[in-house]
């Protein structure tokens, strides 16, 4: 491996464990945020759990952005994700869907596309604990939307769909890759290809993530527009 590319694949595994880090902590807070206004939730349980997973994760990510040349720096304080007009419990909800239903959901398919091809050993080991965590982690996320869906509205969800997504995607996801960013060489080491991660992203949200909200109560039709004009964004002539 050239050392471009493995400073690439170094960044990308320092980033993950900051998003790991980040994670764990909101799925700390999310769990007191749930107990305040359903104690009987069974998610509080999982979003416990989860933050540890996330922890563990951190640590496994952090491995190996060393391993490639980058060291991973700690965290800083947790952004707040959720838009301010919204009250606590729809904030709560925004979030989980977000960081759940959409991002962790993304992360399965992900992993799951990495653990299909051949990869370091100690790189393969690692993507497929976090995969293993990560597909509970997405469906604690639709089992709140459920919860909430049969005791409250929740169609609101569907004009704030774009806001999710310009917080889940990557910079220049949609943009033209340069050469090592869509490198095969990349998958060995536990990244995709830039042209790769957008398709799949677009197959996620289409398959999975769109028909979910659908099937709960929310319309995504602001998604689906927000994906058109990123994909009418990336097939654009130069």
């Amino acid at each position: 491996m050239n050392e471009g590319l493995r400073r690439l694949v170094g960044e990308a595994w320092a980033f993950r464990t900051r998003v790991e880090q980040d994670a764990a902590l909101r799925f700390t807070r999310l769990a007191a945020s749930i107990s305040s206004f359903d104690p009987g939730s069974p998610v509080i349980a999982l979003m416990g759990r989860a933050a540890e997973d996330e922890r563990r994760h951190a640590g496994l990510c952090a491995e190996l952005a060393a391993a490639y040349g980058e060291p991973a720096a700690e965290g800083g304080p947790l952004p707040d994700i959720v838009p301010a007009e919204l009250g606590p419990r729809a904030g709560v909800l925004y979030e989980v869907v977000a960081a759940c239903c959409i991002t962790e959901t993304e992360s399965v398919a992900t992993l799951t596309t990495l653990l299909a091809g051949p990869s370091e050993t100690r790189v393969r080991e690692i993507l497929h604990e976090i995969a293993r965590d990560e597909v509970v982690h997405g469906r604690m996320g639709w089992a709140h939307l459920a919860r909430e869906g049969g005791q409250t509205d929740v169609s609101f969800l569907g004009r704030w769909i774009p806001t999710m997504l310009d917080g889940t995607v990557d910079e220049g996801l949609f943009s033209a890759p340069g050469a090592e960013h869509d490198s095969e060489e990349l998958l060995r080491h536990g990244v995709l290809p830039q042209a790769q991660k957008r398709s799949i992203f677009i197959s996620t949200l289409e398959g999975v993530v769109f028909p979910g909200l659908e099937q709960f109560g929310v319309d995504p039709s602001a998604g689906r527009a927000w994906l058109a004009a990123r994909r009418d964004v990336a097939t654009a002539p130069a």
